[in-house]
């Protein structure tokens, strides 16, 4: 890391320019790019489902704990929104999609979290409680602007004709989940001004480890992980 990494562009687009390889892969992944064709196996698509369900339960304990910590009452308003934006609109879709795969709610909270997921909620809730509140923001928005990047890429280039999969690309491309995203970018960029290097660091260290979870993610259900026993 250069010395000079604070000046010049935000913290956000540093970030986002620190762990463009790991973005580029999450974009090439046969599971994201599977879903804009079609071609994905909608066993797989129902596997991540269930496991994406489970994630999102912790990641709306992650807001919870970002409106705790927010500074002043217009952050903790608009955290609180998009804690509701998770908890309503994102997890309905879930729910509007598992009649599809022959899945009721109970079975989507009765399943077990894989070990990638299981290992990125215990990170993302550890620095939330643990860490500084950037390191808060740097752990959260590798998801929320991930899958804003996802969702507009594939709808501008998707070819499939599965109801499922354009429901779930309208989702994450629609703009009010861009702006949201834009906005966690911007709530980040405000609060890192004037920390010191090693703050920064830290942030850094969590935005990357959270891209490096997002693509294992699609990995991990790619491969419908399991624990060995």
């Amino acid at each position: 890391m250069r010395n000079d990494w604070t000046r010049g562009m935000p913290l956000s687009e540093r970030l986002h320019e620190s762990a463009k390889p790991i973005w580029l892969a999450q974009h090439a992944h046969p599971f994201v790019t599977g879903v804009g064709d079609g071609t994905l196996d909608p066993e797989i698509f129902a596997f991540w489902l269930r496991q994406d369900y489970l994630f999102l339960v912790d990641y709306a304990r992650l807001f919870g704990l970002g409106v705790s910590r927010a500074p002043d009452l217009p952050t903790m308003t608009r955290l609180a929104q998009l804690l509701h934006e998770i908890l309503y609109r994102e997890m309905e879709l879930h729910r509007s999609l598992m009649s599809d795969f022959g899945l009721t709610e109970d079975n989507l909270l009765a399943a077990d979290k894989a070990p990638t997921t299981q290992g990125y909620t215990d990170f993302l809730i550890r620095t939330a409680s643990t860490g500084d509140y950037v390191e808060l923001l740097g752990a959260l928005l590798p998801c929320l602007w991930g899958y804003s990047e996802i969702g507009q890429r594939l709808a501008a280039t998707m070819t499939t004709q599965d109801k499922r999969y354009r429901s779930w690309i309208g989702v994450y491309a629609d703009p009010e989940f861009a702006e949201l995203a834009v906005w966690v970018q911007e709530l980040l960029n405000r609060h890192s001004l004037g920390l010191p290097v090693a703050v920064l660091q830290r942030v850094e260290r969590a935005f990357i480890t959270s891209s490096r979870y997002e693509l294992a993610f699609w990995e991990m259900a790619w491969v419908q992980q399991s624990w060995p026993i």
